[in-house]
């Protein structure tokens, strides 16, 4: 079974540097990928799944292309950031510390939304339980309007 899940992995890696360039390549080696299992057959949860593991290895890139210019990220209990130059310089300031570990439990997608759950260890030994939610620009769109963001440390 691991040796098939390496397997995948590797096939997804290579899929994913030759869509988005070498960015994922400097990254790939440094931080453990953990995903449940799915039918496959989903579009915007294979992109869901993307962004998340873009997000833990910081790959900025492909998180600011992956959103709208009007891009609204609600972190509860923290702030609330509004447009796609905000949201990258809030994104550079997240990467100051590096994930080890990014497990994704549930990736669900239906029409214009969809949500992850899941937990990221990071290099420094704290751990954070999260649940996003995101609204599309449009049902076909994988462009993300908003994400909602639910984060505690454990």
């Amino acid at each position: 079974m691991l040796k098939q899940y390496n397997y995948l992995c590797t096939k997804y890696y290579k899929q994913a540097e030759k869509k988005h360039g070498t960015e994922i390549k400097k990254f790939d080696k440094m931080t453990k990928i953990t995903v449940s299992a799915d039918c496959g057959n989903a579009p915007k949860r294979e992109f869901l799944k993307e962004i998340n593991i873009a997000f833990a290895k910081g790959n900025l890139d492909f998180m600011t292309e992956s959103v709208t210019d009007q891009i609204v990220w609600n972190i509860i209990g923290d702030k609330k950031i509004e447009g796609k130059e905000k949201f990258t310089e809030e994104l550079k300031k997240m990467t100051t510390e590096k994930a080890s570990e990014l497990i994704l439990d549930r990736i669900l997608t239906h029409g214009r939304e969809g949500a992850v759950s899941g937990i990221m260890k990071m290099q420094s030994g704290k751990k954070y339980a999260f649940s996003d939610f995101y609204e599309f620009s449009g049902a076909k769109d994988e462009k993300v309007k908003s994400i909602t963001s639910y984060v505690i440390e454990i």
